[in-house]
């Protein structure tokens, strides 16, 4: 979701160097993209903040001498680091809460944007503090490692179809019999589909019932970030819930089919021109469940054969 920001900076101020601070987890989304000089990881515990750990690298980046900084993130975090890495212009966000201090973390502050903006455009709100327009193209784009090229093309073929089974929360998946009935539909018409799944248990469980349902289903093994979005560029299509890799294909170009259920559309499509998003109507799940509390689940509301419909109209490119 940062990405069309990073693009608007380096569209910009061409000739700076552009570096991004990131944790271990999401760097490899960045850290091949032509558009950056430099990713750095910073190390981290969700929920703890252990400066003693990070100093050695926020005392590398005061030696950058960075003329500005943007703290996306938007937390304690975000603005003690954006104070430590010791840029002269610091912008941030003027948001409530946090510790007493963090607004004299930043220079320049800017309120938040609206809630029901996409998520990218939400984040692309902070660089009009500094005039900046909207980048010439407001779809991500994402680069994969190029020696990984090879392991992917022999763990996903040319002309197959993704199936991503996986979710946060279980709320957000769509029932293992729909897949298996898709994958009958799509067999039937000649299309090639293999599954993948996050790394948690319950998507590894889910995996072995999906096994259980449809015997001759290909599945992935489990992958890093960077080997998954090397494999994701192979495909053909991807099919998926309401997930970190739908935005991942559709940064790369890949055509996508994605399942939305509790989760605001407008706020966390997919962005591309291949993308086809299909909604589970009347879903009432609370924002604080984990598990849908419906006989049926809401996420069954999305028939097998209106995936399959989208997926042909994708692919065709109607």
């Amino acid at each position: 979701m940062l990405i069309p920001s990073l693009q608007a900076l380096r569209e910009h101020y061409p000739e700076s160097e552009l570096h991004v601070l990131t944790s271990q987890a999401a760097a490899p989304l960045l850290q091949h993209h032509p558009a950056l000089t430099k990713v750095w990881i910073l190390p981290r515990l969700r929920g703890r903040a252990r400066i003693k750990n990070s100093w050695p690298v926020l005392r590398t980046l005061r030696a950058e001498k960075f003329d500005r900084s943007v703290d996306f993130g938007g937390n304690d975090r975000g603005a003690i680091v954006s104070l430590l890495c010791g840029a002269p212009e610091r912008l941030g966000i003027a948001s409530p809460g946090g510790f007493f201090g963090r607004r004299f973390c930043y220079t320049n502050t800017i309120a938040p944007a609206p809630q029901d903006r996409h998520e990218s455009l939400r984040l692309f709100h902070i660089l009009t503090a500094w005039n900046l327009p909207l980048p010439s193209a407001v779809r991500p784009s994402l680069f994969t490692d190029p020696s990984l090229a090879a392991m992917a093309s022999d763990l996903l073929p040319g002309g197959t179809i993704l199936c991503h089974t996986g979710a946060g929360i279980s709320k957000k998946e769509w029932p293992l019999t729909h897949w298996t009935t898709l994958h009958r539909l799509a067999s039937s018409a000649g299309c090639r589909l293999v599954f993948s799944h996050g790394v948690g248990q319950r998507e590894e469980n889910a995996m072995h019932q999906l096994k259980s349902l449809l015997p001759e289903a290909k599945i992935l093994p489990a992958l890093k970030l960077a080997e998954f979005i090397a494999v994701l560029k192979q495909a053909r299509a991807l099919i998926s819930n309401d997930t970190g890799p739908m935005h991942f294909a559709a940064a790369l170009g890949v055509p996508v089919v994605a399942l939305f259920g509790p989760t605001s559309v407008e706020k966390w499509s997919p962005l591309g021109e291949k993308v086809r998003v299909l909604r589970a109507e009347g879903c009432s799940c609370a924002p604080t469940l984990h598990d849908c509390q419906k006989a049926v689940p809401c996420m069954a509301g999305i028939s097998p054969e209106s995936v399959f419909r989208s997926l042909l109209e994708v692919l065709s490119g109607n």
